[in-house]
């Protein structure tokens, strides 16, 4: 696969320590290429953008404009994937612009008339583009469906439904997923499915700290101390995530939310901070947990044990992407937690002790 890349992502790939493709852009590859509309699923931190990004940008023609649309169900994860997609195409001529909803429309307008080959957003603003007749759907000629699971939440598929009705009859679908949760019924036609969803994360490694219920902040401050500890922190309520977040500051310690009101620009701030290792801890709620892509992350923390497995899975494939050591922390705080937790993962028992994390 990898010699019949352009020379320029070859050496792209070499710059950046790719030695070689994960399964599931080992198997997309061919099918995308060639036209055929498929179902790739795989689990999170397998690289399922590069997986769909590489063979679709290769069927592109450049200086035609709108030939690609990439839909995803969130801001933060249109964002990652512009990121993503940028860098690649730039590397053979091609343009990528972003739609997101919450940003000025007026100078996005004013991006489609450079004529961008790939357009990313979220299918509210798209479809508003559409419907404005700026954004030229019958010049489509593939449409991916990124967490296309998330997409069909009822906030979303009524857009995407809409958005994909105004494509040319002929055009190339591809969904992607993390579960398998995907309603088969909403498939077009003739989908081929392509699942690596056996794969095992065996590089994450899952713990439990027991802690008391009033002490989980002070256990997160404790957390913070150790030495070169970094840790996206994951709260299945708003609530105890304002509340933690406003305890962590008044400690000063370099803790900030990640919550679904803080505006886009801020965010990406956030974000970049974080990965630079500017900030210790970063809280969020699942709600944004799709759209957080850290190449590097070390730990996952789970504040209480996740709703279900399905949630954990996500969570914890925050972590340990693409091959990297991982591990996860979930904080309990009674017995019948930890029942519940071991249903999710094989875990073990961790201790924090003199600023140092320990196994039992």
């Amino acid at each position: 696969m990898k010699t019949t890349l352009p020379a320029s992502w070859q050496h792209q790939l070499e710059h950046l320590g790719f030695t070689s493709f994960t399964a599931i852009q080992e198997q997309l590859f061919e099918p995308i290429r060639s036209g055929e509309t498929v179902l790739g699923i795989s689990p999170t931190g397998t690289g399922k953008t590069l997986a769909y990004l590489l063979p679709s940008l290769l069927n592109l023609q450049p200086k035609k404009a709108q030939q690609l649309l990439i839909l995803a169900p969130n801001t933060e994860l249109a964002g990652q994937i512009f990121d993503v997609c940028k860098t690649w195409a730039e590397l053979i001529g091609l343009q990528t612009q972003l739609f997101l909803s919450g940003s000025s429309q007026k100078r996005q307008i004013e991006r489609l008339k450079k004529g961008p080959e790939i357009l990313i957003g979220t299918p509210g603003r798209i479809f508003e583009l559409i419907k404005l007749k700026k954004i030229k759907m019958m010049n489509v000629t593939t449409i991916v469906l990124d967490e296309f699971d998330q997409l069909l939440s009822d906030s979303q598929y009524p857009f995407v439904d809409k958005i994909c009705r105004y494509a040319p009859r002929d055009h190339q679908l591809i969904y992607m997923s993390a579960t398998n949760k995907v309603d088969v019924d909403k498939l077009a036609p003739n989908t081929r499915t392509i699942a690596i969803d056996n794969l095992e994360l065996t590089n994450i490694q899952h713990f439990y700290l027991q802690v008391e219920k009033r002490e989980k902040v002070e256990l997160l401050r404790k957390l913070a101390h150790v030495e070169d500890f970094r840790g996206l922190v994951f709260f299945n309520s708003l609530s105890d995530l304002g509340s933690a977040e406003e305890k962590l500051q008044y400690r000063d310690i370099e803790a900030v939310s990640l919550a679904s009101d803080v505006n886009v620009k801020f965010r990406k701030v956030i974000l970049e901070k974080f990965k630079d290792h500017a900030l210790t801890l970063l809280l969020a709620t699942d709600l944004v947990a799709r759209g957080i892509d850290i190449d590097t992350l070390e730990c996952v923390v789970n504040y209480e044990v996740p709703r279900d497995q399905e949630t954990y899975t996500h969570r914890a494939g925050r972590t340990g992407r693409m091959g990297q050591d991982g591990f996860v922390i979930t904080l309990i705080s009674h017995p019948e937690e930890l029942k519940s937790l071991k249903k999710y993962a094989s875990v073990q028992e961790i201790f924090l002790k003199n600023q140092r994390l320990y196994v039992s």
